[in-house]
């Protein structure tokens, strides 16, 4: 097995991990997932880090692991102790969001056809992976009615673009790393102090139920 074969082999459990994460009805079973789903990042970043002979994505590897298998899904449990855990049913049913994400995938392979990558042309399919992970998270955006679920849209969108950056940026130094992640954690941190607001306003995670908000 190739370095670029396993590489591509890892990141593709990114795919499946992330409609996991979507379809997940109860938002702890969604908070455990994506730790799940950062671990497979974390691993993706130490298998390009080998195959480039790239040392600072061994470092990204580590502030991944902190901030996004341990931190972010800590933030998301915590604050769901003092929520109504049960589930919220989704605005898509899992049988349509599984069309959709086949679609979403197909598009980006198609979309990165025509793109080369100067450091391993036999990386490509893992930009249409990130590209497509950035997707399907604009995706449990869009078909959730749980807002804490929309906030793991957010977390997913968010290691779509990481994936990204590791493929064209990795040589960037570990400074850039931890400025994203800083900045993922406390975006994580305002929405979830927002959602906190809102249930404890009006005692629902629904999006359909939110009507007071308007105006």
């Amino acid at each position: 097995m190739t370095g670029s074969y396993l590489v591509i082999q890892i990141a593709g459990l990114l795919i499946i991990t992330s409609m996991l994460v979507i379809i997940a009805r109860r938002p702890t079973t969604a908070a455990w997932l994506y730790s799940l789903q950062s671990l497979v990042l974390v691993a993706t970043f130490i298998a390009l880090g080998h195959l480039l002979g790239a040392d600072e994505l061994y470092k990204w590897s580590i502030s991944a692991f902190v901030t996004k298998v341990v931190l972010v899904p800590g933030i998301m449990l915590l604050a769901l102790r003092k929520m109504d855990r049960s589930p919220v049913p989704p605005l898509i049913s899992t049988p349509v969001l599984v069309a959709i994400a086949v679609v979403i995938v197909l598009i980006s392979f198609a979309a990165v056809e025509p793109v080369t990558l100067p450091m391993n042309p036999a990386l490509k399919p893992v930009l249409a992976i990130s590209l497509g992970h950035f997707l399907l998270g604009i995706l449990c955006i869009v078909s959730q009615r749980n807002i804490l679920k929309q906030i793991f849209g957010y977390c997913l969108m968010e290691n779509g673009a990481h994936l990204t950056l590791a493929l064209l940026a990795y040589r960037a130094p570990e400074l850039v790393e931890i400025g994203i992640a800083t900045d993922s954690i406390f975006a994580v941190i305002v929405m979830v102090l927002m959602v906190r607001k809102i249930y404890r306003t009006l005692n629902t995670l629904d999006v359909r139920q939110l009507t007071q908000l308007k105006g």
